[in-house]
């Protein structure tokens, strides 16, 4: 599986790639922006997405909803500091399958990637 990790901090792009443990995840891309994300997604097709919401030129949510129109069962985990109910259950309604908070541990990161793989893998069969 390959896993696209979209940030615009390039410590927090970091740190998620520190977390990925995951033996099945054999290449990680990167995007700082939703925009570039969405080109990212269209490129290599990655089975995997963390997603952050608050970026420039394209937000984290219109891109989740671009990504999906370019395959709608896409795995998106969204990790974002913006962690209101309203914001987690907009993103689940675009797409996301799941949310997590910043500031997160790398034990969290590993565990929502590890689900995230999981459902990737039930939508795959």
């Amino acid at each position: 599986m390959n896993l696209l990790i979209v940030d615009d901090s390039l410590i927090v792009r970091n740190a998620i790639e520190r977390c990925v443990q995951n033996g099945e995840i054999s290449s990680v891309f990167r995007a700082e922006n939703g925009q570039e994300a969405v080109e990212m997604f269209a490129h290599h097709r990655p089975e995997l997405v963390t997603m952050d919401l608050t970026m420039p030129k394209l937000d984290g949510l219109q891109a989740i909803s671009r990504i999906r129109s370019i395959e709608p069962n896409s795995s998106i985990l969204v990790i974002s500091a913006l962690n209101s109910h309203k914001t987690a259950m907009e993103a689940i309604s675009r797409g996301a399958c799941g949310f997590l908070t910043k500031p997160f541990t790398e034990r969290e990161v590993g565990e929502a990637l590890e689900e995230l793989a999981a459902h990737a893998r039930r939508i795959a069969h």
